[in-house]
């Protein structure tokens, strides 16, 4: 299986602190580049803002966690970025493309809370699923096959089990190795270890950073967890809400090569602390 290797684009996404709302810096177009963007829910009893003027850029490789307490438009952030929901204003590029080309180059994936796997499918079949929806057609050459996906996210020998035989992580995984299908270049990910326990989404956790090392893929994660999105994170983009609007975007000075150990260090803590900060000020 022929993977892409590396992610020194991820550098792309700036040096030093950032400030509130400000774009970083990329080189060439950037994976997502998100300027002033709006989005407003209108219903016959009122309008609501789910977010307001939003701002930030992710170079190619990059990983950024989005944090925030509910309410706050994170999920609605990835949606804007997806094509599943329109701006009312500002814009959004992905690869220098607008979402709605980026999705038809099938240039997105994307992992839910909930794994969403068919019962009556194995997991194979399950990771199978959107070439049989969408065909062939477009797809990379030499792009990973589904057994391959499923060996990457350490799945390898329970390709024909059913999702009621697999532990809560394990379908996730099988959730990520279907959204990895066909190689596309960014991944977005909305709070999908959210609902299992800590042993295995700490797992899990190390087990998705390696997998963005060993595929280059840019990630986008949704989390609630201040530990979890600086784990991950190269950045953390730092949500306020009423309305969703950007408090902070920090870079996270630690080294690439990251265990669960790390948070036990000061300058952990210290950036914790700071993401605290943040949220506080935007609450």
């Amino acid at each position: 299986m022929a993977l892409a290797t590396g992610h020194a684009a991820a550098a792309a996404t700036g040096a030093g602190r950032a400030v509130a709302g400000a774009v970083a810096p990329a080189a060439g177009p950037a994976a997502v580049d998100c300027r002033n963007v709006t989005v407003r829910f209108v219903t016959d009893r009122r309008t609501v803002t789910a977010l307001e003027n939003v701002s930030f850029a992710v170079g190619q490789g990059g990983f950024l966690s989005l944090l925030g307490p509910s309410g706050c438009g994170k999920s609605t952030l990835l949606r804007v970025v997806a094509d599943l929901i329109a701006p009312t204003g500002g814009s959004m590029s992905v690869f220098g493309m607008t979402p709605e080309q980026a999705r038809a180059k099938r240039s997105l994936g994307f992992v839910f809370q909930d794994a969403a796997l068919l019962p009556w499918r194995t997991a194979l079949q399950n990771v199978e699923l959107p070439l049989e929806v969408g065909g062939t057609k477009g797809l990379p050459k030499g792009a990973p096959t589904p057994k391959e996906l499923l060996a990457l996210v350490g799945l390898a020998g329970w390709e024909n089990s059913f999702p009621h035989e697999l532990s809560g992580g394990m379908r996730q995984r099988v959730s990520i190795a279907r959204a990895l299908l066909g190689g596309p270049r960014l991944l977005l990910m909305d709070e999908p270890f959210g609902a299992l326990d800590e042993i295995t989404r700490d797992r899990l956790n190390e087990e998705l950073r390696r997998i963005w090392a060993e595929t280059g893929t840019t990630i986008l994660f949704v989390t609630h967890s201040v530990y979890e999105a600086m784990f991950l994170g190269e950045q953390v983009l730092v949500l306020a809400a009423n309305p969703g609007r950007v408090a902070d975007l920090v870079d996270i000075d630690l080294p690439k090569d990251r265990d669960l150990k790390i948070r036990e260090t000061e300058a952990f803590v210290r950036i914790a602390s700071r993401l605290r900060d943040s949220l506080g000020r935007g609450s």
